[in-house]
C-alpha cells in the first residue's frame, strides 16, 4: 500500500509539473496575442472626477488624444465609433490633444498613412455644448502641422496654438488656452495667459505634459497626452518606458495647488502594442 500511494503521488507530481511547464511555455504567446492583437483594438470610456479649485463646478469634458489614425487597430473606419461613443456621453466640451496622424506619408512605423483632411472630416461629427477644440502634437508637426491645423479648422474645429478663447458656461464662463507642442514648437504659456482678460478660470490644453512645471497658478488645470501611458504597464513592475521626461505617465498629478491630467490616448506609436493600458476616451467631470 505505501508503494502504491507513493506511485500515485509521483504521478500527480509529474502531472502538475507538466501543467506548470505548459503554462510557462504558452504564457508569453498569450500575452503577446493580447498585447498586439486584442487590447490595442479595444475602446473604453473612462469616467474621472477631479477636484480642481476654482474651475467650473460639474463641467464635463471629453478628452481624446493620440488617435494616430492609420496605425494598426485605428484605421479610418474606427473613427465613427470613436465619435459616436464620445457624443453618447453628451459632454459640455470636447478637447482633442494632438497626434491625429501617424507622422508622415507612406505610413511610419508600419502604419497606413491617412490624410489629415479625411481624419478631420470624421471628427467634424463630434458634438459638445461648448464646442470642440484641439491642439497639435509632435507627429502632426513631423508630418505637416500647418496642413493638419488647416484641415481641423476647415472642419469647424479650432486648432489653438498659444491662443486663449473665452467660453460661456451659464453663470461661470472660463478660458481655454491651447499651448504649442513642447518637442516641435515653442510653447508660450505667459503669452497665452496675457490673452486672458477676465478673472474667470483657465484650463490649458497641450500635447506634451512636461510643460506642467512652468504653468503658473493662474491656470489651475492642465490637460495633456503624448505618453500613451507607456503603452505597456505590467503587474508589479509598472510602466516600462515613457516619453515624459518628468514621469507624467498617465492620470492625475498635483503641484502647488495646480492639477494635471494626462490621458493615455487611443492609438499606438513605434510598436502596435498595448498591455494594461487600453485605448481610452476620458469623460472628465470637474468638482470644486
Amino acid at each position: 500500500m505505501p508503494v502504491f500511494r507513493l506511485s500515485c503521488e509521483l504521478v500527480r507530481s509529474k502531472t502538475w509539473i507538466r501543467i506548470i511547464a505548459i503554462a510557462l511555455l504558452i504564457a508569453p504567446f498569450l500575452v503577446a496575442a493580447w498585447g498586439f492583437g486584442i487590447e490595442p483594438g479595444m475602446l473604453v470610456v473612462r469616467h474621472v472626477t477631479m477636484r480642481v479649485p476654482g474651475e467650473p463646478d460639474g463641467l464635463r469634458i471629453a478628452v481624446l488624444s493620440d488617435l494616430h489614425i492609420g496605425s494598426p487597430h485605428v484605421g479610418l473606419d474606427k473613427l465613427p465609433r470613436i465619435v459616436e461613443r464620445t457624443n453618447a456621453e453628451n459632454p459640455d466640451l470636447t478637447v482633442l490633444l494632438g497626434d491625429f496622424v501617424t507622422g508622415g506619408p507612406g505610413g511610419r512605423h508600419n502604419a497606413d498613412f491617412v490624410e489629415p483632411e479625411k481624419i478631420a472630416a470624421g471628427l467634424k461629427n463630434l458634438r459638445a455644448k461648448l464646442g470642440v477644440y484641439a491642439v497639435l502634437g509632435n507627429h502632426d508637426w513631423w508630418y505637416d502641422g500647418e496642413r493638419v491645423g488647416r484641415a481641423l479648422r476647415d472642419a469647424g474645429i479650432p486648432a489653438l496654438e498659444n491662443q486663449a478663447v473665452r467660453l460661456p458656461n451659464g453663470r461661470q464662463a472660463f478660458w481655454l488656452g491651447g499651448i504649442a507642442d513642447l518637442w516641435t514648437r515653442e510653447p508660450d504659456i505667459a503669452g497665452t495667459l496675457r490673452q486672458v482678460t477676465t478673472e474667470d478660470p483657465v484650463i490649458l490644453l497641450t500635447h506634451n505634459p512636461d510643460i506642467f512645471p512652468e504653468v503658473p497658478a493662474r491656470a489651475s488645470l492642465t490637460l495633456a497626452a503624448h505618453t500613451h501611458g507607456g503603452q505597456v504597464r505590467l503587474p508589479v513592475i509598472g510602466t516600462l518606458v515613457t516619453t515624459s521626461r518628468l514621469g507624467y505617465v498617465a492620470g492625475e498629478f498635483g503641484e502647488r495647488g495646480r492639477r494635471l491630467f494626462v490621458t493615455t490616448g487611443i492609438g499606438t506609436s513605434i510598436l502596435p502594442v498595448r498591455f494594461g493600458v487600453p485605448p481610452e476616451i476620458v469623460i472628465l467631470t470637474l468638482v470644486p
